[in-house]
């Protein structure tokens, strides 16, 4: 009996502290705020201020779509690229639910960036966003074969 009650309130701690998370707007493992579609569109007004930050794979990017401008950095890489991202921007960590975006933006805010949040791009369309389409092209006929 006492081990069932000591496993329902390890449960129940559990429960309460992922819950407390996503009311933070914050995913497990990430200081990062994850942001709605309403803050989303709200920097993306302003796009001479924000930049995207986007650490899906190219294949995630094209099957599930992207936002019209974005810069792709793989998570792994990440660190890396530093020097390369505007610190006069404010950056959104995009992913697909946020979950290595918001690992992105906790680097970024740790190398000194302003950083909005994370957001996840199949979350934001489940929101009524709309993600840019990448359609590859049609392979051309007259190609010459190797």
């Amino acid at each position: 009996m006492k081990k069932l009650i000591l496993m329902i309130l390890v449960a129940a701690t559990i429960a309460f502290g992922q819950t407390d998370n996503a009311k933070q707007g914050k995913k497990k493992g990430s200081e990062a705020h994850v942001l709605n579609r309403a803050e989303i569109d709200a920097l993306l007004a302003k796009p001479d201020q924000v930049l995207i930050i986007d650490v899906r794979r190219p294949d995630e990017i094209t099957s599930n779509g992207g936002f019209p401008v974005y810069l792709s950095i793989q998570l792994a890489d990440l660190e890396k690229s530093l020097a390369w991202i505007p610190k006069d921007r404010t950056l959104i960590a995009i992913s697909n639910h946020a979950a290595r975006g918001g690992r992105a933006a906790d680097i970024l805010t740790k190398a000194g960036f302003k950083v909005a949040g994370a957001a996840g791009a199949q979350t934001y369309e489940q929101e009524g966003g709309t993600l840019s389409k990448i359609v590859p092209p049609p392979p051309n006929p007259n190609a010459k074969k190797q």
